[in-house]
């Protein structure tokens, strides 16, 4: 059944779109954009590890991207910067320690637009079991930390004297990412896993009333925007990563038309002729 390399590419976006779409909504709930930026600057760092140890590249990049987010978890309670600057610090650092990597191993070869753009059409089917398996874990353990992170996103305060321990979900859910990010760095690349997190999240807020139903619309957004992103490049033989961002972004731009206020003043409309 996997050996079509298209049917392949499917499985992975569509895998991954469920995903991205509850732990994008967080993020934008939580104003941590800047924080999916800044782990997925780490890849480069971890891609350089994994190919100097011959080693497993969603492992690798997996461990730095978890460590990074720790090293965040532990500034921020040790020093008084803003998280912004902790964040600036932290991603220009480990880009830089990655290149400085790269250029002392020379014999390193790096397809590095394969490593910021992804390449879904090169998924194998080891990279569908990380998809599938790894992203159904950080499903189940997404809605075990459901309740005291959404309470600690609302009210920290609040949700600390309830007792639902907000700062163990917090740290759970940092590393959550840096699982997502590892698992998505071939298929999307490093420029576009913040995309795949943050505009299908944007565009189901703009179309959602409840945070479950946000959460939901998001991924049925990113699946939706993966099939007809992949589809479409092979049509219009366009980069298959940029592509699905792209239609993904269209979705969001539909959704800031007044839809809803279209439908009410059609159906006021049909009510009054009924009435007639």
């Amino acid at each position: 059944m996997f050996d079509d390399f298209i049917v392949r590419a499917f499985a992975a976006g569509i895998g991954l779109a469920f995903i991205t779409g509850p732990l994008g909504c967080f993020i934008v709930w939580r104003r941590l954009s800047y924080f999916g930026d800044t782990i997925a600057h780490s890849a480069l760092l971890g891609v350089v590890i994994a190919y100097a140890l011959d080693f497993n590249l969603i492992i690798a990049v997996f461990v730095v991207s978890c460590l990074l987010a720790l090293s965040l978890l532990f500034l921020q309670r040790r020093t008084n910067l803003p998280d912004d600057a902790l964040l600036g610090l932290l991603a220009h650092s480990v880009l830089a320690i990655g290149l400085v990597l790269l250029g002392i191993l020379s014999f390193i070869r790096i397809d590095l637009m394969g490593l910021l753009f992804g390449d879904i059409l090169s998924v194998n089917t080891t990279d569908l079991l990380f998809v599938w398996i790894g992203g159904g874990i950080v499903l189940i353990v997404l809605i075990l930390i459901w309740r005291p992170l959404f309470a600690g996103t609302v009210n920290l305060e609040l949700a600390k004297a309830e007792g639902l321990n907000p700062d163990l979900a917090n740290a759970i859910f940092t590393l959550l990412i840096a699982s997502v990010i590892a698992i998505s760095i071939k298929i999307v690349g490093i420029l576009l896993i913040t995309g795949l997190l943050i505009i299908p999240a944007s565009a189901s807020r703009n179309l959602s009333s409840t945070p479950i139903q946000m959460a939901i619309i998001s991924s049925i957004i990113g699946v939706a925007s993966v099939v007809l992103g992949i589809q479409t490049s092979m049509i219009w033989n366009t980069p298959t990563g940029p592509t699905i961002l792209t239609i993904t972004l269209g979705v969001f731009i539909l959704t800031l038309l007044p839809l809803k206020k279209l439908l009410i003043s059609k159906k006021k409309i049909e009510l009054l002729d009924n009435k007639k």
